[in-house]
């Protein structure tokens, strides 16, 4: 039956338009064997998704899409939080505004009331994932893209009109357009250095050991994160934490002495436990840790969650739930990265490194130097204050904490550390984690991982009040 449904779809015009080509034409090429390789290759796909009995639905799917695309591309955990933004933010608005149920992110809720929500969430997502990365080298990225979207259509033909899978490709690439017209003027693409400054306290350029001696690119701290316009906040400082302790200070002493204990390169006091959890957590960006989370928590949700106002040609759907969910917790990590980075360039902080290696005289009787120091893995190239991993981490599991209750049990999984998986009985005791981790990489001082982690939950909760509400 899957076979033949496939068929059909590929065989009707109605559909072949949908997909965006002419199916015919890819047969009809001069006895081109690669294109009818390639579309068989396509059907082979097709009915593998819709013979699928058990499967995750459209936003899910486009999520990880979007994570796999930013991994492909080398998108460093700042620049991912603004990427995944404006997907989900995309998508959420998308599904929304057909029907709408909750207060939109941006765009005013003006769906046809016919159109498919699964292909609007569709199209959102392939529109602002193909302006991203479309134009990669040999295209490869927008392959993928064009072959995912081509497997989510069909399955939702098995299931919807053509029509109404028109009218809602429509109106996601409609949401597409506006989403990113509103965030092409944020600032992201406003680049300059931020100058090293060698006043006792202040951040310069750090070397990139144990990798090399060499100094951080100059530029590489995301400076314009500082001034970019913000999602939902009012403006970057809303969030604004209170300067970082004096260096005379016996809060400043503790800190140091921690770091230079805990986190130096070969530390004897670090367990290795507290070595392989820091590892981890700097192993892939935080939008694809508290992504990946919030899909698995959803996915485990949704199999007992029951919405009589959510049923969709039979099958109980969760998709706009999953839409508000995912946008929610990119968004408010979005702002998050730019109240963080608000602070950051304010204070501009120095980082362990420099403070541990290179002063002799920092005015504190309680630290010495140790020239020597060197950190379990090299410093990013922006000030200490506040800790970025903190603020989004701490915004994320906010929503998350609100969403699924503060003392839910789960496990963790990061993209590139294949096969160590962290569990946790809380979102405060995954937080904890991630504070230590960056104290114990050497990166940070405690002060700054306790602020950031506040920022991000205050971010969160102002997130949540304003955007997302229950309208009906």
């Amino acid at each position: 039956m899957a076979q033949l449904a496939i068929f059909r779809v590929l065989s009707d015009s109605s559909y072949s338009n949908v997909f965006g080509y002419s199916v015919q034409s890819e047969f009809d090429t001069n006895g081109g064997v690669m294109k009818r390789v390639v579309c068989a290759c396509i059907i082979g796909l097709l009915v593998s998704v819709v013979g699928t009995p058990a499967r995750a639905d459209e936003v899910t799917d486009w999520n990880q899409t979007m994570l796999r695309a930013g991994l492909i591309a080398g998108n460093t955990p700042t620049v991912m939080s603004r990427v995944a933004a404006l997907v989900q933010s995309a998508v959420f608005d998308a599904v929304n505004g057909i029907n709408p149920r909750y207060t939109p992110v941006f765009v005013t809720p003006a769906g046809p009331p016919d159109a498919s929500r699964r292909a609007a969430a569709v199209q959102a997502a392939y529109a602002i994932l193909s302006r991203l990365y479309g134009s990669s080298p040999a295209n490869a990225q927008q392959v993928a893209f064009d072959a995912r979207r081509m497997v989510s259509l069909a399955a939702i033909a098995a299931d919807e009109s053509g029509s109404s899978i028109a009218s809602g490709i429509t109106w996601g690439q409609s949401v597409a357009d506006a989403i990113w017209t509103w965030r092409s003027t944020d600032g992201f693409s406003v680049t300059a250095p931020f100058p090293d400054d060698l006043t006792l306290g202040n951040w310069r350029r750090t070397p990139n050991l144990p990798v090399s001696g060499a100094l951080s690119a100059a530029g590489a701290g995301y400076l314009q994160f500082s001034a970019q316009t913000p999602w939902v906040m009012t403006s970057p400082m809303q969030f604004r934490p209170p300067a970082p302790p004096a260096l005379g200070s016996a809060q400043y002493a503790r800190d140091f002495n921690e770091t230079k204990m805990m986190g130096a390169f070969g530390s004897a006091m670090r367990t290795p436990d507290q070595t392989t959890y820091s590892l981890f957590w700097n192993s892939a960006s935080a939008a694809y840790l508290w992504n990946t989370l919030a899909v698995a928590l959803i996915e485990k949700n949704n199999k007992d969650r029951a919405r009589a106002d959510d049923w969709s040609h039979g099958v109980r759907s969760n998709l706009l739930e999953n839409a508000r969910i995912l946008a929610s917790v990119d968004v408010a990590m979005a702002d998050a990265t730019i109240g963080c980075w608000d602070a950051k360039y304010t204070y501009h902080y120095w980082r362990p490194i420099t403070a541990i290696r290179d002063t002799n005289d920092d005015g504190n009787g309680a630290t010495s130097p140790d020239t020597s120091f060197v950190p379990l893995f090299a410093t990013p190239g922006h000030p200490e204050y506040p800790s970025g991993h903190s603020c989004v981490s701490g915004a994320a599991a906010e929503v998350l904490a609100a969403e699924f209750g503060a003392s839910t049990h789960f496990n963790m999984q990061s993209d590139l550390m294949i096969g160590v998986v962290r569990s946790y009985g809380s979102f405060s005791d995954a937080l904890e984690e991630v504070k230590n981790a960056r104290i114990f990489s050497g990166i940070h001082f405690r002060t700054a991982t306790e602020v950031g982690t506040e920022l991000g939950a205050s971010v969160a909760d102002y997130v949540l009040s304003q955007r997302f509400q229950r309208i009906n």
